[in-house]
């Protein structure tokens, strides 16, 4: 990139999601539901590693908010060995590797109807595998693949 080839600007206070793998950011923002009009977000999609090494990535710089520990592990059900980072004035205060989470509370709703998490309010919980990304519910038993996963995340 040469000197005047500024694609994105630097935020001020924030967070910037860096190592998405490419084509992912758009489903991190839907999961952490950051299109919403107060949400300062800038977006590269299918964008060089600066290194090189990684081929193309995905950026998320969302600005004016800090990420809790839940949605570091939603992006991790996307987006695992990605890196979070918590900028204050500028500057870099915390590199973050996201990565999947053993368990899943609360994340995304069982798909079976028949489950009590469905009828009684009560948390999900699920434990997960990868390679291929899988949940089974704690309750009902139910195994789910990456797509449902995606699409009971709340």
């Amino acid at each position: 990139m040469e000197k005047d080839d500024a694609r994105l600007k630097p935020i001020s206070s924030g967070t910037v999601l860096d190592h998405l793998p490419a084509g992912t950011a758009l489903k991190i923002l839907k999961i952490l539901n950051l299109q919403k009009p107060e949400n300062a977000v800038t977006v590269a999609i299918n964008t060089e590693s600066k290194s090189g090494k990684e081929g193309k990535k995905d950026l998320v710089f969302i600005e004016g908010r800090i990420l809790n520990k839940q949605e570091y592990d939603k992006i991790g059900l996307i987006a695992e060995g990605s890196t979070v980072n918590i900028i204050k004035d500028k500057k870099v205060k915390k590199k973050i590797k996201v990565e999947l989470p053993e368990k899943a509370s609360g994340l995304f709703e069982c798909l079976n109807p028949k489950c009590i998490s469905n009828h009684e309010g009560l948390p999900t919980k699920f434990s997960l595998k990868k390679d291929p990304l899988r949940a089974k519910c704690f309750y009902c038993e139910k195994i789910m693949n990456e797509q449902d996963i995606f699409k009971a995340i709340k």
